[in-house]
């Protein structure tokens, strides 16, 4: 897992063509808007996460947010002790992104 800043996390998701966007905050969050491309699984949902995840493909870049940090972290190590080769946690999560966003 690396930390990355907004900066360093908008300009690296930019330039990979591996990368995934995953949201691992609740359905109830995710209503309140999203980083435009991102997959939700609700990190919450505890096995039903663990689940969804072995059937995501592990060679691919996972650049993974939450509200505010916290959750993706805890994603980042669970993703990384399940084989996937690169993970990056958004710092500051989405309450503090000034990137594009998207509500439905």
């Amino acid at each position: 897992m690396k930390e990355l800043s907004q900066e360093e996390w908008q300009k690296q998701l930019k330039n990979d063509k591996e990368a995934v966007i995953l949201d691992v905050r609740t359905e109830e969050e995710v209503e309140e808007g999203y980083i435009p491309n991102s997959k939700n699984i609700d990190i919450y949902k505890g096995q039903g996460f663990i689940n969804e995840v072995e059937k995501l493909d592990k060679s691919k870049h996972y650049y993974i947010y939450c509200r505010s940090g916290k959750r993706s972290s805890q994603a980042c190590t669970l993703l990384d002790q399940m084989g996937f080769s690169e993970t990056y946690n958004l710092l500051g999560g989405f309450s503090e992104w000034e990137g594009e966003k998207t509500t439905d």
